[in-house]
């Protein structure tokens, strides 16, 4: 029989988590937008729009026609040379703003991105830490079972439970 006595059962310390709180992008971005970029914003969602091109096609429509079909004084006979200036000179205006908000967007994607990486961090850390739990919880369970069997041997008993008797006490 081994008498050695049992090791003791060690488990690793409760996991302490230190880290910051998982933070919502959308928030901490809009938080640090200036009102020049909040209207680059709303004029690239505005000219992106459906609204905005249907409108747009129903203006140059009505002015291509009203000039097309003289009901009222030409001021912009064809081919349409103020209708050609007024559009380049949209889209002189809308190119850059547009730009500037598709900046804006890839600098939220980054912080997204960064955001998603120390989440990442914390997943890994409390992963790892579980797996040591796990493990320690493995090597108590071994203890216990040799314990167990050690018990056994001691007072007969086969691992099947043969030759307990329920009455006896010690």
């Amino acid at each position: 029989m081994n008498s050695s006595p049992p090791r003791k059962l060690h488990f690793p310390q409760p996991f302490n988590h230190e880290h910051p709180p998982v933070q919502d992008v959308n928030t901490v971005f809009a938080e640090q937008l200036g009102p020049g970029q909040r209207a680059a914003d709303r004029v690239a969602n505005t000219m992106g729009s459906w609204k905005f091109i249907i409108i747009q096609s129903i203006i140059l429509t009505v002015w291509i026609l009203l000039n097309v079909l003289a009901w009222i004084k030409h001021w912009d006979p064809y081919p349409f040379i103020l209708m050609n200036l007024t559009l380049s000179m949209q889209a002189a205006y809308a190119a850059p703003i547009i730009m500037m908000s598709q900046n804006r967007q890839a600098a939220k994607d980054r912080i997204e991105a960064h955001q998603d990486f120390l989440i990442n961090q914390k997943a890994e850390e409390e992963i790892r830490v579980i797996m040591e739990h796990l493990e320690a919880q493995d090597q108590a369970l071994v203890q216990i079972h040799a314990q167990l069997v050690q018990l056994q041997s001691q007072f007969g008993i086969s691992e099947d439970g043969a030759g307990i008797d329920p009455l006896r006490t010690s």
